[in-house]
């Protein structure tokens, strides 16, 4: 019993998302991998250079609202990004490295709280560095490693697999081939993994 977490650091919906799946697949009894992938790309294909939720004025202030309900409910943190939607280009090639490596979800959490919840911008190497030296990692060798061309290609693979599998926005959630997207199905997704192994 398993599913995909695949995420965007640009995306507000992934934020209380990533906040909350590690727990919720524990006490689920199924087992969570994390997929970080750009949704660029993707808005890309459909015509769009920006957010939906910047092109739709009225999306985007539902969005805000929604989002503010649901942190308030979780206990989230939330204040206004440095600019919407962010650069997480650099944070994912990162955490594409920590993927199946022990510190890979408290990374991804802690850029999470740093776009969301603290106001830093998350395209900036320095800050990325402070977030990896916080978890006692090297975080010169891990930059480094992340730009690699190899890394870059892997990213990109990743993303045009998400594509080949149906995933147009995040967070999405797969078990198996069943696609669940939002926050707010990430409980159907986990019942799903364990209604159907």
């Amino acid at each position: 019993m398993k599913i995909e977490f695949w995420y965007e650091f640009a995306s507000t919906y992934s934020y209380p998302a990533a906040m909350r799946v590690e727990a919720a697949a524990r006490e689920a009894g199924v087992t969570l991998r994390w997929r970080p992938f750009l949704l660029g790309p993707i808005f890309g294909a459909q015509g769009w250079n920006d957010s939906p939720f910047n092109i739709y004025p009225a999306k985007g202030k539902y969005m805000w609202r929604d989002m503010a309900r649901i942190c308030e409910a979780a206990g989230l943190a939330l204040k206004a990004p440095v600019r919407f939607p962010q650069n997480g280009l650099k944070a994912a090639r990162l955490a594409l490295l920590g993927q199946d490596a022990a510190w890979g979800p408290e990374f991804t959490r802690r850029v999470y709280l740093a776009n969301f919840s603290e106001q830093k911008d998350i395209s900036d190497e320095g800050v990325l560095a402070d977030i990896l030296s916080s978890l006692s990692l090297d975080a010169a060798a891990l930059i480094a490693q992340s730009n690699a061309p190899e890394n870059k290609e892997r990213l990109k693979a990743q993303t045009e697999e998400a594509v080949a599998r149906g995933i147009f926005g995040a967070p999405s959630f797969l078990a198996g081939d069943e696609l669940f997207w939002g926050n707010d199905r990430l409980e159907a997704a986990l019942q799903w993994a364990r209604t159907h192994p």
